[in-house]
């Protein structure tokens, strides 16, 4: 069968669609899989009988089950929905905003989709715009998100070594070229794959950046503020005409709802909105209806920082312990900054073999993680270090993790 080239480009192999395909397997499959490699939220007890608290009240409020299930809301989202997200915002950042300022999604991935695609690629002029990520790593699932080819182009990050066996990525705003052909800058806060939370100031000076060049800068915040809150470092959103905030319900423990919030201008707004109604009509309204009242009553905000914030923080301390205490310390591996979202990111300096390789054999013992390859979207040069890295997932039960993370040590130390 013949495809256009927009289905060759969604069709071919991907890091993403390798990921769900070996996620899928593992939980569906009888053999045991240690799942360290997928971006699932973990089941956090309170959590689930809070929203399943909520699914009773909507059962026990009269007509509002049939409403949710049985009405499409407007292409924008519900409106009651809405009205709860512009209230939450001015209260919790006093951003001046209106109804106009918000569009509902469904989820992260789609937004992104949109979002890139509407503002990047070949223009009625003849000009071709591209998305700069001034960061990478990033996100496996930007890779491959543009319909045009060489949609996003990246900026290589600055290493910082924290102790012996931690680092972090900055900014290298020194090198950071804001060329004509670029649309939009694009960061994720916390990244995933890193755990790393780009700084207050560096937010700031790539806000200037954007504002100067007339460009837009798109934060996406699936982990972090308001909610779900995994982000274990302090931050102060921002938001102007120029920014497009986009949070989601996924990590607040709600994944298949498919729902995400775009704060932005109100001509960004009126696009999105007319994307989504030819593309899916309108946005799933279950994940609305959960969260309306949590938003409304502020109790959002408490549950994200009493509840999940801490259930993160420790687990992630926790693997980090687990795993240095199985590893060889005279080998120079190296743990990104822990500073939220649900994952280790590896760097395994001078390993022999490739971070493709590495996983390959961690399969083998049933073991999943994301070879590091994949987080680097727009960065084709050469850099070694590109594949010295794996993404590890510390969000499962504690027993899986502590021993997938055990088998990772052991498989490492072998091939050093």
């Amino acid at each position: 069968m013949k495809l256009s080239n927009f289905g060759e480009k969604l069709t071919s192999k991907t890091g993403i669609l390798q990921l769900m395909d070996d996620l899928g397997k593992a939980l569906s499959g009888k053999e045991k899989i240690y799942m360290l490699g997928g971006g699932n939220p973990a089941h956090i007890p309170e959590i689930e009988q809070l929203f399943r608290k909520r699914m009773q009240e909507i059962l026990d409020n009269k007509g509002e089950f049939e409403h949710m299930m049985g009405n499409y809301t407007t292409s924008q989202g519900d409106n009651l929905f809405i009205d709860a997200v512009v209230s939450f915002f001015k209260k919790t950042y006093g951003w001046k905003i209106t109804n106009k300022n918000i569009c509902v999604l469904g989820g992260g991935q789609t937004t992104f989709f949109f979002l890139f695609n509407m503002l990047a690629g070949k223009f009625r002029s003849g000009e071709f715009k591209k998305i700069l990520f001034p960061l990478v790593p990033e996100y496996i699932g930007y890779t491959d998100q543009g319909i045009a080819n060489n949609l996003f182009t990246a900026q290589k990050p600055l290493i910082k070594f924290i102790d012996n066996h931690t680092f972090k990525y900055f900014i290298d705003f020194k090198n950071l070229n804001l060329t004509k052909d670029i649309s939009a800058i694009c960061v994720s806060r916390p990244t995933n794959p890193t755990g790393n939370v780009v700084t207050d100031e560096e937010v700031e000076k790539l806000s200037r950046l954007a504002k100067k060049h007339n460009t837009l800068l798109m934060i996406d915040n699936a982990y972090g503020a308001p909610f779900p809150g995994i982000i274990f470092t302090k931050t102060t959103p921002i938001w102007d005409e120029h920014i497009v905030y986009s949070v989601s319900l996924s990590k607040l423990g709600l994944p298949s709802t498919r729902t995400s919030i775009v704060v932005a201008n109100e001509e960004i707004i009126e696009y999105l909105t007319s994307i989504n109604a030819i593309v899916s009509l309108t946005a799933a309204t279950v994940g609305q209806h959960i969260v309306t009242p949590l938003l409304q009553s502020g109790e959002i905000t408490k549950i994200s920082e009493n509840i999940i914030r801490p259930f993160y923080q420790r687990k992630s301390n926790d693997a980090i312990l687990h795993f240095q205490k199985h590893m060889n310390p005279r080998n120079p591996y190296y743990l990104h900054k822990s500073e939220g979202a649900l994952f280790l990111w590896l760097w395994c300096k001078n390993l022999p073999i490739t971070s493709m390789e590495l996983y390959e054999r961690l399969k083998k013992k049933k073991v999943l993680v994301v070879p590091g390859e994949y987080f680097f979207p727009g960065y084709d040069k050469p850099w070694k270090h590109k594949n010295e890295c794996v993404r590890i997932t510390y969000s499962q039960n504690e027993t899986d993790v502590k021993k997938g993370l055990e088998i990772i040590a052991e498989t490492v130390n072998e091939a050093y």
